[in-house]
This record gives structure tokens, C-alpha cells and sequence, in this order.
């Protein structure tokens, strides 16, 4: 049964070829290509910006902490609430047009 089971099926990944010998052991082949790839790829050391975001929010400057990240968190709270109250605006708009019975022409 196993016999029957393996083929030879080319697999370009990233421009290279590779070969995997068994349909059902694709994906085993295919994980062991990217933790190969991931665990090779040169590693750049990331700063700690932990403790800078710590004294940014913990500060008491009378901003609600949701808008103590910046012009991007300003922007999403004002699209949320545009978007809350034209959506329940709306929502009035439609049940008042529907309790209303139409006009007989």
C-alpha cells in the first residue's frame, strides 16, 4: 500500500525547485521548508519599546486612554462613532418607514 502511495511531485517553493515523495507527506515537507527558511533568515534584534508605551498610557494628561495613541486612534474612534450613529440613525429610519402603511394610489 505504501508503494502505491508515493510519487514524485515537484514543489517550487521560493524559486527553488524540491521534490516531495508522497502526497500524504506534503505538508510535512512543506513545514519543514518554512521552519528551515524562518529559522535561517537573518534575525534583527527589535527594541523594547515596552516600557516607553508603559509611560505613555500610565500618563495622567486628561486624554481618555483610547485616544492616547495618536492620530490613528483619534481617527478610528471618530470613524466608530460616525459610523454608530449614522448606523442607528438609519436603523430609526427604516422601522419608522415600515410602520408606516403605504399610500393606496
Amino acid at each position: 500500500a505504501l508503494a502505491r502511495d508515493l510519487r514524485v511531485v515537484p514543489l517550487p517553493v521560493c524559486g527553488l525547485p524540491f521534490v516531495v515523495f508522497s502526497y500524504r507527506g506534503w505538508w510535512v515537507a512543506l513545514r519543514q521548508i518554512a521552519q528551515r527558511t524562518i529559522s535561517t533568515a537573518s534575525r534583527r534584534q527589535l527594541e523594547n519599546k515596552v516600557a516607553e508605551k508603559q509611560k505613555l498610557f500610565q500618563e495622567d494628561n486628561g486624554i481618555p486612554v483610547h485616544l492616547k495613541g495618536g492620530i490613528g486612534d483619534a481617527f478610528l474612534y471618530r470613524a466608530t462613532m460616525i459610523l454608530t450613529v449614522g448606523g442607528t440613525a438609519y436603523t430609526i429610519y427604516q422601522l419608522a418607514v415600515a410602520s408606516l402603511p403605504k399610500k393606496q394610489d
